[in-house]
């Protein structure tokens, strides 16, 4: 990065350290689940407003997407960050703590949507040094994994050269950042299955067709698909979170009811493994003469960065904030709808750090006691920034 632009932005971003923290707090104080996130959107837009830039409703009527034209030619780059929370009962005693009963933001989405707000002032402040546009989308409903489909179909990617996105995160040393290029988490599938049997009395089970003893050897037997159909240094998994079916003891059921997620990084088996799994349940339920219905819906692609845009995060940071600033994290299981984005146009997800010790931040995302280090909110602003310009500039 240029000298005088590095020292530009370091100066105008000082201007914002508690503006970030406090709009993290107020978001943080009024979560909203997916698809409700009215009153996110309102105060965000109102934010935008008093800085004079301009914004659209995007995808949903909670998708706000916000437009920056920098006074010099360059490409236009879309950086994302996403507004939803989580059904979680806080466990914090933060001052700050949720106002909403049973609804936290777990997962650091209030953080993301406080560092794309900074990143808009930085932004609108430096424009006549800015080349090229840059998109802030502010999205909604990622924890369902359907708001960045429905900002895609909306145009959020027109004339989009490049996106970047930002998700704070709990295994990584607070003020460091992981931006390695290559797969970085999980795609993810949900699928659910119904075992159908033939129900009747518990003390007959020779006059029905048992559900239940076909279920037991579905979940034994569809781990064999990550320990023997997919090679061992490809990463994959098959998990099963909910089973549903009979009501008593001494009654066999006529149906019971499976519902989990199959995850993996890479997309040729991503896209396999659904039909590798419907197999492997009707044949194993079948050797119990059990029918079977398989549905299953895609969450989310792989996340896999694209190496001109994790390069230019990984610079930024360390010239920013000092040499090792950049670390390579570890593969995630988890999923992320962002990489629906990297499916249309080139980008990367950048997992900044927030793991501090000595303030107790140590819970995972989705824990009733995660907590942030908010000392790295203003660097997050600053990466956004960072790499808007420098991506633009190319």
């Amino acid at each position: 990065m240029d000298e005088t632009i590095r020292e530009q932005l370091k100066e105008t971003a000082a201007k914002y350290s508690d503006y970030v923290i406090r709009m993290r707090r107020y978001f943080h104080q009024h979560p909203e689940l997916t698809d409700c996130e009215f009153n996110t959107a309102k105060v965000i837009r109102e934010e935008l407003d008093k800085i004079g830039v301009e914004w659209r409703v995007c995808g949903m009527e909670t998708g706000t997407l916000a437009t920056i034209r920098g006074a010099k030619p360059g490409r236009t780059i879309m950086l994302r960050g996403d507004i939803d929370a989580l059904p979680v009962q806080e466990d914090t005693g933060l001052d700050f703590a949720s106002e909403n009963d049973g609804v936290m933001h777990a997962c650091g989405h209030d953080c993301h949507a406080a560092m794309l707000l900074t990143a808009a002032h930085i932004l609108n402040d430096m424009k006549d040094e800015l080349c090229g546009t840059v998109k802030l989308a502010f999205q909604p409903a990622e924890e369902q994994a359907h708001g960045a489909e429905a900002m895609i179909k909306d145009g959020v990617l027109e004339g989009v050269d490049k996106c970047f996105g930002i998700h704070v995160w709990a295994d990584v040393e607070a003020g460091k950042i992981s931006c390695p290029a290559g797969p970085t988490m999980a795609g993810a599938h949900k699928f659910a299955v119904d075992i159908i049997g033939r129900g009747g009395h518990g003390a007959y089970p020779d006059m029905c067709i048992d559900p239940v003893a076909a279920a037991g050897a579905v979940l034994t037997n569809i781990q064999s698909i990550v320990s023997r159909e997919i090679a061992p240094l490809q990463p994959a998994l098959v998990t099963i979170g909910h089973i549903e079916g009979g009501a008593t003891y001494n009654v066999i059921p006529d149906n019971v009811h499976l519902d989990g997620t199959m995850r993996c990084f890479d997309m040729d088996l991503f896209n396999k493994m659904p039909e590798m799994l419907e197999y492997k349940i009707r044949e194993t339920a079948g050797a119990y003469h059990a029918k079977t219905e398989f549905k299953d819906r895609v969450l989310c692609p792989p996340v896999v960065n694209d190496e001109e845009i994790s390069e230019i995060c990984e610079s930024a940071a360390n010239e920013l904030f000092g040499a090792g600033t950049s670390v390579k994290g570890k593969l995630t299981m988890g999923g992320e709808d962002y990489a629906n984005y990297l499916l249309k146009v080139p980008g990367a997800m950048c997992e900044l750090g927030i793991h501090n010790e000595a303030k107790n931040c140590v819970y995972p995302q989705h824990s009733a006691k995660y907590c942030i280090d908010e000392d790295v909110l203003l660097h997050g602003a600053m990466i956004y920034s960072a790499v808007a310009i420098q991506s633009n500039a190319k």
